[in-house]
């Protein structure tokens, strides 16, 4: 059973955002970056897969070099080898021919995302992947389970649940539930130092959209405090002003 797992870099929750070159660029400046905690959620999964189907967790990521420290992480948290595609992420259709073209050539049986990246919040590479591959992809998973040629899954739908049986091999890309996320081991950490992490070069291909500019939301205003007594002045700045009533 081999599992791919793709992973994004993102920006840490708490980073300060800013923008540079005319706002048509985010500032790497002093920002800290994770591995997308979806991603992190489904590698969680695919380890736990692989530990009872007897099989092998690859992660991929198409990225540059500044990439690979927490590529490093995804291998202590269990992955047994890695590969990075050596190019900026341009945008989700770059990023998904990349990993389609390389899926082509290794034939996986399972490919995992996570729903969608902290940062840009797109929820597209799953989609494109399964289009491209020509396999079925499913959205918003929670549970994932193995056995044989098929997979069970359930996933969210508005207004509850909905459970399928999918062949293989398919797309899933998930949410919170599907697993706890791991946190590395000093065992982990020091294996990931050894275990393989291969960079290729990308197949010729150029991004689906471009970034005009970025723009930050506007300030929070100061709060006004209205006495307990004005009760009317609070209620005409609600309609006036919030405009909520």
């Amino acid at each position: 059973m081999k599992i791919l797992v793709c992973i994004s870099i993102t920006p840490d929750t708490t980073a300060k955002i800013a923008f540079t070159n005319n706002n048509t660029e985010f500032n790497k400046q002093g920002v800290q970056f994770i591995i997308n905690p979806y991603d992190e959620i489904t590698l969680s999964r695919a380890i736990e897969l692989r530990d009872a189907l007897k099989g092998s967790v690859t992660v991929i990521n198409v990225g540059e070099v500044d990439a690979e420290q927490n590529i490093r992480k995804a291998l202590a948290i269990g992955a047994d080898d890695a590969i990075r595609i050596n190019a900026h992420p341009a945008d989700a259709f770059f990023v998904s021919k990349q990993i389609a073209e390389h899926i082509k050539e290794a034939n996986y049986d399972i490919i995992l995302t996570g729903m969608e990246t902290i940062d840009y919040n797109g929820a597209q590479v799953g989609g494109m992947l399964g289009e491209m591959l020509d396999i079925p992809t499913i959205f918003a998973v929670t549970k994932l389970d193995v056995d044989g040629k098929a997979a069970s899954v359930e996933r969210l739908i508005d207004g509850g649940t909905e459970a399928l049986t999918v062949p293989l091999p398919f797309v899933a890309a998930s949410i919170e539930g599907m697993a706890e996320p791991r946190i590395p081991t000093m065992r982990g950490i020091m294996s990931a130092r050894t275990k393989p992490l291969k960079v290729v070069e990308p197949v010729a291909g150029k991004p689906a959209t471009e970034v005009v500019n970025y723009e930050l939301p506007p300030a929070k205003k100061g709060c006004k405090f209205i006495d307990a007594d004005k009760a009317e002045e609070l209620i005409e700045l609600l309609h006036s002003e919030a405009k909520v009533i």
